[in-house]
Parts: structure tokens; C-alpha cells; sequence
């Protein structure tokens, strides 16, 4: 069923479709699916090259605290992360900071993006505003923090996977640390693409 919503114009009741869901015919069929948010795409885009976690390392990404699982529900999966890009106080929707791999036995698959920038360093540069990527305000994450950084913004991008929150939520329903292998397994192979 389209999700509608009730607008009033000069008096009339009309029922819009809401922002980004497919419009439909009078027979209930739609006209095309719903688009993603423009900054999914973007990701998207910049991240396809590095399916392939050989191509993430290779460019200075390297594995960062394990697999995070959520304190309730969800995961967050493994994060590769590049320290010069975390460490330069600059952000770009085509360079994150981190790449998003969820484990599946001997495969690490891509599933997403974070961008993150040391919270000190963006406010003294930005007269102490947030960071707003492609219409998206960051997270601030305060320290002390379970990571042990320093305070930092941060913003999760499912690219890769969808995620039913939303695709800027942190916790993923949808990815799941459960498909690493046991701790006397051999370690996965990075290049594995599933």
C-alpha cells in the first residue's frame, strides 16, 4: 500500500504521495521504485571499487576493533578504516573514512561507509557548527567513548546493504557479526568478495 499523506490547499483535502516513494497509477502499479537518498548513491558509486578489501587496504584502510555488534539489536559489521583520512579534518561524500564489512565465514562483504572527523579539530574550523555532509548532520559521539578517541562526528552510509531505520542509522538489523569464524579459525580472506 502507498504511504500518502493529507495536504490542505486553499480548503481541499489532497493526498500527496510522501518525498521519494514511487507514485501510482490508478491501478495501483508503480510508476518506478523509490529512489535513494542522493548521498547513498554517491557512496555507492565511490565505494565499488573496494568490494574487494585487498583494494581497501591497499589504499591505506586496515581493520579497526573487530566486528561491532549493537548493544540491543544489529551490528555494525567490521570497519576499515583510513587514519590519514580520519586524521586531515576534512570530509568528502567520494573519500569516508571507513569502509563497512560484515564477516561471513572466510568473506568480508561491504556493506557500508562512516565518515568521521575529530570533533575539536572540524569546530575550530567551522565557528562551531556541526558537520553537514550532502544534507546529512553528523553524529557527535562525546569522549570518553567505547572506541577510546576523542570526541568525533560520525555518520553511517548503508550503501551496500539496506538497513530498515534508515540508511544513516548506526545499528543495522540487517548485518550481523555472527558469520565470523570461530577464534581458532584461520583469519578470512581479505579478498573475498562474496
Amino acid at each position: 500500500m502507498l504511504l500518502r499523506r493529507a495536504v490542505t490547499i486553499a480548503g481541499l483535502l489532497v493526498a500527496t504521495p510522501l518525498l521519494g516513494v514511487a507514485h501510482e497509477h490508478e491501478h495501483g502499479q508503480a510508476d518506478h521504485p523509490p529512489l535513494p537518498a542522493a548521498l547513498v548513491r554517491l557512496v555507492r558509486e565511490a565505494t565499488r571499487p573496494f568490494i574487494d578489501v585487498n583494494a581497501a587496504t591497499a589504499l591505506g584502510y586496515g581493520p579497526f576493533l573487530g566486528c561491532v555488534s549493537g548493544p540491543d539489536h544489529g551490528a555494525m559489521g567490521v570497519h576499515y578504516v583510513n587514519l590519514g583520512l580520519y586524521g586531515d579534518g576534512k570530509l568528502d561524500a567520494s573519500t569516508p573514512e571507513a569502509l563497512i564489512y560484515e564477516p561471513s565465514g572466510d568473506r568480508l562483504r561491504l556493506v557500508g561507509a562512516e565518515f568521521i572527523v575529530d570533533a575539536a579539530t572540524w569546530l575550530s574550523t567551522h565557528q562551531g557548527a556541526p558537520p553537514v555532509l550532502e544534507g546529512q548532520v553528523m553524529n557527535l559521539v562525546n569522549a570518553p567513548n567505547r572506541f577510546n578517541l576523542p570526541a568525533f562526528f560520525e555518520l553511517h552510509v548503508w550503501a551496500w546493504r539496506e538497513n530498515p531505520q534508515g540508511p544513516f542509522v548506526d545499528w543495522n538489523n540487517h548485518v550481523s557479526c555472527a558469520g565470523q569464524p570461530s577464534p581458532n579459525a584461520p583469519p578470512p580472506d581479505p579478498g573475498a568478495d562474496g
